[in-house]
């Protein structure tokens, strides 16, 4: 039997989780006040995902650059290719919230998106 603990960050309570696993299957989660850090507990010692946040170039802008982020969250493994992919890309403005950077950034399925107007 393996133990893995975790602190939640499924809400502002930040619980300390303790998962216990058999052979890579999650047995029980304990520690958990609500039902998100079970959710969180069970997801992160299976398949742990982030969203990506960085920023590009915007050329003709009131701002050089302009946040982005995944659109949804990506397998943990794929963080640095989707930022190799994001190196060096540049866009036009005007940049509206949501607008799509990159879509199918390293063949996640994911697209990158923009947080900010730049106009």
């Amino acid at each position: 039997m393996e133990t893995r603990e975790l602190i939640c960050i499924g809400c502002p309570m930040g619980c300390p989780l303790k998962v216990e696993m058999n052979n890579g299957e999650v047995v029980s989660v304990s520690g958990n006040t609500c039902k998100r850090g079970d959710v969180y507990a069970r997801k992160e010692v299976t398949n742990p995902t982030r969203i990506v946040t960085s920023s590009v170039i915007v050329e003709g802008g009131s701002l050089a650059a302009v946040s982005v982020k995944t659109k949804e969250d990506i397998p943990k493994g794929k963080i640095f290719d989707i930022m190799k992919d994001l190196k060096g890309v540049k866009v036009q403005a005007p940049v509206h919230i949501g607008d799509v950077i990159i879509s199918d950034v390293a063949g996640t399925g994911v697209d990158i998106i923009a947080t900010k107007n730049v106009l």
